[in-house]
């Protein structure tokens, strides 16, 4: 006598669905736009006050000359495991504080119109300049 299984074609079926449903669709974000393009220039441009970001990684600044409108929310993100700072060398008029690698802060830009360089004051090395207009 032999055994059979009446189910067995069925099951194949609806396992190769799944697989192929999620192939199409496991990897998606919900949205049907394009992946976003960026921009690999040195230098950022904020157009409105919302905010802006300047990146730590590999012990530098990306982007290392960032443009902003007075009294923009610029966050900083630490990607290192080490501590590092955003002061501006002139009168600190913004100044971070350490940093926690991984972690992330946000300071206020200056309301007055200018260019500001600033370091990291743990590695000076590290420079940058913010320019408000």
């Amino acid at each position: 006598m032999a055994l059979t299984f009446p189910h067995r074609g069925r099951t194949a079926l609806a396992m190769g669905s799944a697989c192929a449903l999620l192939t199409l669709f496991g990897c998606s974000n919900g949205d049907n736009t394009s992946p976003a393009t960026t921009n690999a220039s040195p230098t950022a441009t904020s157009a409105s006050p919302v905010g802006t970001r300047i990146v730590i990684e590999n012990f530098t600044f990306s982007p290392a000359n960032l443009q902003v409108r007075p009294g923009t929310k610029v966050t900083v993100v630490n990607r290192d495991s080490d501590a590092h700072t955003v002061t501006a060398t002139e009168d600190k008029v913004f100044d971070t504080g350490n940093i926690t690698g991984g972690a992330t802060v946000t300071f206020t830009a200056p309301s007055t119109p200018g260019s500001y360089s600033y370091l990291c004051t743990l590695h000076p090395n590290m420079k940058g300049t913010l320019t408000v207009s």
